[in-house]
């Protein structure tokens, strides 16, 4: 660890970073004003109607609600009394905005489970790191939303054609395509860079929104598997990395009109690869990025003996990640109902109830499990029970009935513990928080759960197929197949264009820190400064570049922290 050192080629250095930084800003400004201006004006608007007297007050307080509003709120030409094309116009537009709000309102909440997951990962860690840790968590949702915006966007939705739920808006309609077979592949969007140009339009920007919280969703999951030994440098490379360029490629194959979503309009396969939430599409890509980036990371100090066996490192405060899986739970209540992007979409509440109810069944299974073969309802186990239903019922969610949704949680909370276990014990991968389990084990289960049990009742046009979407056992074999491609191409793509992005930086950057640093404690190395002072004393970014004592020698903060004890 270099010492505080400022030399003139240091300062040249980054004068001409900053210079560099300054300068793209400024080319960038430029384009979007060009493609601001070059947009298309929008069609010349009817005359304005005369705004509506207001209704007069009620002579009296009106404590239910009944007398308050009326036909003189509706705007009209003549006040108070509208034509049947103004009224059909007011009723259209407010059902617009109904689904506006409902979307919106969704996105926050979603926005909200990254309070969650930080929680959960901080308590799963040491106390050593909780600075560190929370700060990936924290700057994930800054820096993929950077990324997203510049780039993710526009390759995730810039083809998806109308967007019918927000009014019908068709700008996001350009998709890089192949044919292959006759059939056409939609590979990547190509609109909607920086939400420039004609894509600066309420319904694009609402989708945004609502889209980027489940980027960031992924975006995080891979930060608690590595935690504890991740250089944030590296950390922050990824976090533009997975928000430009794998999130937002699968995600359109999927969700933005891309080759997926086509299976079942052009080979017959059910009605494409359907993910109702992001079972795949979130969970799954976080997951199997996590897993390929522990893999090039390596485990922690101390967690496998010589043996191959592996030593548990409990986390510093279960009940830190026990709240932080409750906040992800009220959360789910805006990433699976608010999939419909549709308030008057009365199938929001079986969403809802079935999110709840695969929640409380994996937490039910994986305490049951782990109390009858362990002896010990372990409360890190039962905590990601509950987050193992929850993602399980993500894909499915608004395709079964709560008696499915109950059996796919409680087959996901079993689920979780064993592999959790396998990916310890038998792949010797270290994942601390069991992000690959949770996210990546379960969304697939997901995924595939809905070709097994989608009953019909719902889905009529999903991805352009007439008909409800309807599983295995409901005559569906088709579909379920749709769901095997969609789940092997998440894997298949995800892990290998994740390995070689962590490969790669490592060989080039190295994306672990030192030995010494892992052992003292990442917090005021890395961070510069304690997560907890009052506890392990006053780390300064002096000590945690180590400015006492020799440049590349990093300096324990107190006398006697840093132990050789391994695993500590």
């Amino acid at each position: 660890m270099r010492g505080i050192e400022t030399t003139s080629s240091h300062r040249a250095l980054r004068a001409c970073a900053i210079a560099l930084a300054v300068g793209g800003l400024l080319a960038v400004g430029g384009w979007v004003l060009a493609q601001d201006k070059a947009a298309a004006p929008p069609a010349p608007a009817a005359p304005a109607p005369a705004v509506a007297a207001p209704a007069p007050p009620p002579s009296k307080p009106d404590p239910a609600g009944t007398a308050t509003g009326g036909i003189a709120d509706v705007t009209a030409k003549t006040a108070g009394k509208p034509t049947l094309e103004e009224m059909a116009e007011f009723v259209g537009h407010n059902r617009v905005a109904i689904n506006f709000v409902w979307t919106l309102v969704a996105g926050f909440l979603v926005m909200f489970m990254q309070a969650g997951f930080a929680l959960a990962e901080t308590g799963f860690t040491r106390a050593k790191n909780v600075g560190h840790t929370m700060m990936m968590n924290f700057m994930v949702y800054a820096i993929g939303m950077t990324g997203y915006w510049i780039c993710g966007f526009a390759l995730h939705m810039g083809g998806l054609g109308p967007i019918s739920t927000l009014g019908g808006t068709n700008l996001l309609d350009s998709e890089f395509v192949i044919t292959l077979f006759g059939k056409e592949f939609g590979l990547f969007g190509m609109k909607g860079f920086f939400l420039a140009g004609s894509t600066y339009d309420v319904a694009v920007f609402a989708l945004f929104l609502f889209q980027m919280v489940f980027m960031d969703t992924a975006a995080t999951i891979p930060t608690g598997a590595m935690a504890e030994r991740w250089k944030f440098s590296s950390f922050v490379v990824y976090g533009f990395f997975i928000s430009m360029f794998t999130y937002p490629l699968f995600a359109n194959w999927v969700w933005g009109g891309g080759w997926l979503s086509q299976l079942g309009k052009n080979f017959g396969l059910g009605h494409g690869h359907v993910d109702f939430a992001g079972s795949s599409v979130v969970h799954m890509v976080g997951g199997v990025t996590a897993l390929a980036g522990a893999m090039v990371l390596g485990a922690r100090i101390g967690k496998y003996n010589k043996d191959g066996s592996a030593n548990p490192i409990p986390g510093h405060n279960i009940p830190m990640a026990a709240l932080g899986c409750f906040i992800l739970a009220f959360g789910w209540f805006g990433f699976n109902p608010g999939s419909t992007l549709a308030g008057a979409d009365l199938r929001i509440a079986v969403v809802a109830v079935n999110t709840m109810l695969a929640g409380a069944a994996g937490a039910v299974a994986a305490m049951f499990y782990m109390w009858s073969i362990y002896g010990k309802p372990d409360p890190s186990m039962l905590i990601n029970g509950m987050l193992a239903g929850l993602v399980a019922i993500t894909a499915p969610c608004a395709f079964v009935s709560s008696f499915w949704a109950f059996v796919i949680g409680a087959v996901a909370g079993v689920l979780v513990c064993w592999s959790v276990f396998y990916v310890e014990r038998t792949l010797k991968v270290d994942d601390p928080v069991g992000a690959i389990s949770v996210h990546g084990t379960c969304g697939a289960w997901g995924v595939l759960s809905v070709g097994l049990f989608a009953d019909g009742t719902y889905g009529d046009g999903f991805n352009g197929v007439e008909g409800t979407v309807r599983g295995l056992f409901y005559g569906g074999a088709s579909q379920f197949v749709a769901q095997i491609i969609g789940t092997l191409t998440c894997f298949g793509f995800i892990f290998v264009a994740s390995y070689a992005f962590f490969k790669a930086y490592d060989l080039a950057f190295g994306m672990r820190v030192s030995p010494e640093v892992e052992l003292e404690g990442l917090d005021v190395p890395e961070m510069g400064g304690h997560g907890y002072p009052e506890i392990q004393g006053p780390g300064t970014l002096v000590h945690g570049l180590g400015g006492h004592g020799g440049a590349g020698k990093p300096q324990p903060v107190m006398a006697g922290m840093m132990t050789t004890e391994r695993g500590h």
